[in-house]
C-alpha cells in the first residue's frame, strides 16, 4: 500500500515532499510524490529560484497513474503546500478517483497557509481554497495554531479555546484533527490530537471512535521555527496512524519522532555555527534518522475529555 503525496519539493534543504517523502519511506511506506512547485530551497531565505508547476502537472500525472492501475494500491492521499489554488482543484479530483478505486483510502490535509509572528505566506485565493474546499474534503486535517484560528475564527488563547476550535473544524468535515502547535505554557509547546468518526466509509479496523489527546514537550529555542516541520509531523502521524488507527498511540510516537529530529538538528546547527560552516537551521533527517524509527524521547498523552 502507498501514499500520494502532493506538496511542493525544494532540492536544498527540506520543505514539503522533501520533509515528507523519506520519514514516510523510513517508517516503512511506499510513497508517490508529485510535486506542485519546484523551488532551489524554501521562501524562508527569502530568496529562491524555481517555478509553480500548477494543476495541469498533478492532473496529468494522477492520469497516468490511473492508466498503470495502481491507485487501488493507494491507502491515502496526503496534500500539503499547494503554489497555486488551481492545484487545490486537482488534489480534489486526485482524491476521488483513488476512493473510487480504493473506498477506505484517506486524504490528510496540511493546509499550508501561514504560521503565528509571519500570518498568511501564500497566494490570496489559497486560504479559500483550503478553508472551502478541502479542509471540508478531508478525513484528516493537521492545522498549526494560526491555521486553526483562521479556518475556525476562534483565538485560541487557553485549552477550553482548542477544544472549541477543534470540534468546529471537526463539524466541517474532517474525522481526525491533529494541531501541530500550540502554545499553553511558556517554554512549553503542544501537539493535540482529536478524532470523531462520523463517515460510515471510514476503516472499520478503528481503534477508538471518540478520543482527544494533548502531548507537551519543552520549546525548543528555534529562532521563529524550523521549514518543514509540519510536512515532517504530518507526514509522520499520518505513517503511525495507517499502522494502527489508534490515535493516542500515533500522537505519542509522532511528538516523540518530531521532537527527537527538532532537537538533534538544533544540536548539529549549533555546532555548524561555532566552527564557521553553518548555512541556516534545517532539518536533519539523514544523520538523525532512527529518530524517526525509535525515537529517544518519550512523552505522556494526557486525554483532554
Amino acid at each position: 500500500m502507498a501514499v500520494l503525496s502532493i506538496q511542493s519539493h525544494v532540492v536544498y534543504g527540506y520543505a514539503g515532499n522533501t520533509a515528507a517523502v523519506f520519514p514516510m519511506q523510513r517508517l516503512g511506506r511506499e510513497v508517490w510524490a508529485i510535486n506542485t512547485v519546484e523551488f532551489s530551497n524554501h521562501t524562508g531565505y527569502g530568496a529562491w529560484r524555481g517555478k509553480v508547476l500548477g494543476a495541469e502537472l498533478v492532473s496529468e500525472l494522477v492520469l497516468g497513474l490511473e492508466e498503470r492501475g495502481v491507485l487501488q494500491s493507494c491507502e491515502a492521499v496526503l496534500s500539503g503546500y499547494l503554489g497555486d489554488a488551481s492545484a487545490g482543484k486537482a488534489v480534489i479530483e486526485a482524491v476521488k478517483k483513488v476512493k473510487n478505486v480504493s473506498p477506505n483510502a484517506l486524504y490528510a490535509c496540511d493546509p499550508v497557509m501561514g504560521d503565528a509572528g509571519r500570518g498568511l505566506y501564500v497566494k490570496p485565493d489559497i486560504p479559500y481554497m483550503f478553508k472551502n474546499e478541502l479542509v471540508p474534503s478531508a478525513d484528516i486535517v493537521f492545522p498549526n495554531q494560526f491555521e486553526l484560528e483562521y479556518l475556525t475564527g476562534i483565538k485560541v488563547k487557553d485549552i477550553n479555546d482548542l477544544i472549541k476550535a477543534v470540534n468546529m473544524l471537526h463539524e466541517t468535515g474532517p474525522s481526525v484533527v491533529l494541531v501541530t502547535s500550540f502554545r499553553e505554557k511558556k517554554g512549553e509547546i503542544c501537539m493535540a490530537a482529536s478524532e470523531k468518526i462520523k463517515s460510515p466509509a471510514f476503516p472499520k479496523k478503528i481503534f477508538n471512535k471518540n478520543a482527544f489527546y494533548k502531548i507537551s514537550t519543552p520549546e525548543l529555542p528555534l529562532e521563529g521555527g524550523v521549514a518543514g516541520t509540519g510536512d515532517m509531523t504530518a507526514s509522520i502521524f499520518l505513517s503511525r496512524y495507517l499502522n494502527t488507527y489508534d490515535l493516542k498511540s500515533a500522537l505519542i510516537d509522532c511528538t516523540a519522532s518530531v521532537f527527537g529530529i527538532l532537537k538533534e538538528s538544533y544540536n548539529a546547527y549549533l555546532c555548524e555555527v561555532s566552527d564557521g560552516s553553518g548555512k541556516g537551521l534545517e532539518l536533519n533527517f539523514i544523520r538523525h534518522q532512527e529518530q524517526l524509527k525509535n525515537p529517544s524521547y518519550n512523552f505522556d498523552a494526557v486525554k483532554i475529555i
